[in-house]
Order: structure tokens, then C-alpha cells, then sequence
């Protein structure tokens, strides 16, 4: 059964945030960007396997269970930061977008009217990475839970852009909380959804490979050391169960909503696995239900690069998005809005002040709409009303 408590960090010691870079590293095999024209075309989607229905009258058969990997030993894991002497991330891995490149926007908090039939107002929640007492406040601060947690807004549309793990210390929790909405959403009238991450995609893998080699491109690698690396949470791994493992790897990737190509990565690796939405999704679920470490890791490496956006060439990026699936803005998590301001901490332990965000940031001509407050680093876990109004 699913895990009901509330609680944040229940059972260990509390989580301290810090508004340095480390925790933002960008590994290896996420630092290569990949031309446009080197890119090659979509492959052909494949569809997930189907099993025959039951008999007429019969019972529904419960859903297939992923295999269960070996229990990761995280104490046998050792990885080395492969960076060189001095590496400071935001000096070359992590280019920055300087303020005056940025909008900042309001949100629009009052529901527009419209008549009962009408789909309710469209809502969006950026990463929150086990944070979830702070995940509570946002969503009743839009008047999307009442004091109790409980689903309060009625036909409201409400869509999770991913990473719900790693890092912070409750991410169990979250996922807990993701699954119980949209449950009291439905009866409602509403809906709460969710997309796939690169920490739903490091999670799943770390869980059914372990210390299985994969090939990263540049050596050996594992998801457990990965996993390791980006934040995984000990207590997390001990609480995941087959159900949660279910849920994620059903999470779509890709949905187009009011205009708004809704997504995680701020990367146009999309590109790669189909053609139309619904050839993205099927061909992520596919992937995940063939189980091959090689091909789980291959995605997670692809669906972990970042700043496509960004630049003279984001623009561009994000028209081909766009022009391909659909949607006049794409609207993503997974790069914090710290970053693309410059507004971090120093390695050297600076932490006077933490990074300054009070909504999410419109760039590359207007066309995306980046949503990761930095909750990580002391900066603010966003839930947003769309559309944007400046």
C-alpha cells in the first residue's frame, strides 16, 4: 500500500539547504551539447507491449511488476568527480543568463470565469526534490489544498513538471502526495498530473540495475553511482515500493496544454524519440518497459542535458520544439531559475544571503518559461497559475 504519512524527513536528521554549486555539478556525459545538424532523425517509435484483456465479467489482473533489483549498497559506492582543479560550473558548465536577458512575471491568482463545463484553471508545479512541507505551502497558497492537504480546488488542472526525489528529505513523500491528488482531483472535476523527470528516470534505474555497468560513452558507469551523485536519499530508496516504481514509469514526458508545450528538460532531446507527443510518450514507456540497462541509461543521459534555450541559438530550439509538437511557449523545470540569473552561492562558503526568486522567468524571445525556483539552494519552490501576464 502507499505510504500515507505526511511528515517531512520522518526518522533522520534534518536536511540542510545550501546556496552553494556543488549539488549542481553537471556530470560528463550531460556537459557535450549536440548540434542540431549532428542530431539523428527520430527513431521510429515503438509502441509498448499489450497483453490480452481478461474474460468478459473477470477481475482486472493487477499491473505487471517491475523486476526487483538487488538491494544497492550505497557505502560500496565510490565516484569520482572526473573535473578538473579549480572547476567552478557557472564559469563554463553552467554559462549564465544575466538578469537583463530575463523577464520576470506575475502570476495570475484568481481562476478566470467562465461557465461550469469550461476546464478549470491550468496550474504548474517546478521540481521540488522531496521538499514537501514547503511543496504543501505553495499549493495552499493558490488555494489548491485546504490546511489538511486535502485537494481543495475543485475542476482546477494541475501538472507536475517532475523531480520529485533526491536531494531533500521527503521525497517518498512527495511522490505520496502526487498519487493521493490526483485521486481527490478526479472526483472533483479536476485533474493532477505528472511528468517524467531525470531523477524519476535516475531513480527507477538505480532501483532495478544497482552496480549493473552501463555504457555512459566515457567509461563505465552505473545508475547506483549516479544516483549517489545527483542526491539520492537513503531513506527514499528504503521506502520505494513496487507501486511508486509502477506509477513513475507510466509518468508521460511530454503534454501540450492551453499552448503551453509542458516538459522537464530545457533540452530538445525530445527530438529523439518521436515525431508527435504521443510517439514521445510510447517510446519512453516502451523503453522503460524493455527493462535494458544500456537503453534506461541512454535516456536518462539524454533527458539530463540542460540550457538548449539559452543563448543566441534558444530561441530557435525552442521554435523547432514548438513547430514539432505543438504550443506557442514550452514551459520546463530541471534548470534552476538561480542559475540562469547568476543569483548562487560561492564554493567557498558565502552563504550570506540566498538566491533571490519570487516566480518563474520568461526567455529566449518570450518562447520559454523556466520553472525551477531552486528550492535545493534556499530559493523558492514555484507553483504558478498559466498563462503568464507581465
Amino acid at each position: 500500500m502507499v505510504e500515507g504519512s505526511m511528515t517531512q524527513g520522518a526518522g533522520q536528521e534534518p536536511v540542510v539547504r545550501t546556496a552553494t554549486l556543488r549539488d549542481f555539478r553537471v556530470p560528463p556525459y550531460a556537459q557535450t551539447p549536440v548540434p542540431p545538424e549532428a542530431q539523428a532523425a527520430p527513431p521510429s517509435p515503438v509502441p509498448p507491449p499489450t497483453e490480452p484483456g481478461p474474460p468478459a465479467g473477470a477481475a482486472a489482473p493487477p499491473a505487471p511488476v517491475p523486476p526487483r533489483a538487488p538491494e544497492p549498497h550505497p557505502g560500496n559506492v565510490v565516484v569520482g568527480d572526473e573535473q578538473p582543479d579549480g572547476y567552478t560550473p557557472t564559469e563554463r558548465d553552467l554559462p549564465v543568463i544575466r538578469r537583463g536577458d530575463t523577464v520576470q512575471v506575475r502570476t495570475v491568482t484568481e481562476p478566470a470565469p467562465g461557465a461550469e463545463d469550461s476546464p478549470g484553471p491550468l496550474y504548474v508545479v517546478g521540481d521540488v526534490h522531496g521538499y514537501l512541507d514547503e511543496l504543501l505551502a505553495a499549493l495552499a497558497a493558490q488555494g489548491l489544498v485546504d490546511a489538511d492537504g486535502k485537494w481543495s480546488a475543485g475542476n482546477a488542472r494541475l501538472w507536475f513538471l517532475g523531480d520529485f526525489t533526491d536531494r531533500g528529505p521527503d521525497g517518498i513523500g512527495v511522490i505520496d502526495l502526487v498519487m493521493r491528488l490526483s485521486a481527490e482531483a478526479a472526483a472533483a472535476g479536476g485533474y493532477c498530473k505528472a511528468l517524467m523527470g531525470n531523477h524519476e528516470l535516475l531513480l527507477i534505474g538505480a532501483k532495478r540495475f544497482a552496480d549493473t555497468p552501463v555504457n555512459s560513452g566515457a567509461g563505465t558507469a552505473t545508475f547506483q553511482a549516479a544516483w549517489l551523485l545527483n542526491g539520492g536519499q537513503k531513506a527514499d530508496m528504503e521506502r520505494l515500493q513496487d507501486v511508486h516504481l509502477q506509477w513513475m514509469s507510466r509518468l508521460d514526458a511530454v503534454v501540450e496544454q492551453d499552448g503551453h508545450l509542458l516538459l522537464h528538460s530545457d533540452t530538445t532531446a525530445y527530438l529523439d524519440y518521436g515525431s508527435t507527443i504521443e510517439d514521445v510518450n510510447d517510446t519512453i514507456t516502451a523503453i522503460l518497459t524493455r527493462n535494458d540497462a544500456d537503453e534506461c541509461w541512454d535516456l536518462f543521459r539524454k533527458l539530463t542535458k540542460r540550457f538548449a534555450f539559452r543563448d543566441e541559438g534558444g530561441p530557435q530550439a525552442v521554435r523547432e520544439l514548438l513547430s514539432t509538437y505543438g504550443g506557442q511557449r514550452v514551459v520546463h523545470g530541471h534548470s534552476p531559475i538561480p542559475y540562469l540569473l547568476g543569483e548562487v552561492g560561492a564554493e567557498d562558503g558565502e552563504e550570506d544571503s540566498g538566491p533571490v526568486i519570487n516566480g518563474p522567468h520568461v526567455y529566449a524571445d518570450g518562447l520559454a518559461i523556466a520553472m525551477d525556483g531552486g528550492v535545493t539552494m534556499a530559493g523558492k519552490l514555484l507553483v504558478v497559475q498559466l498563462p503568464l501576464h507581465d
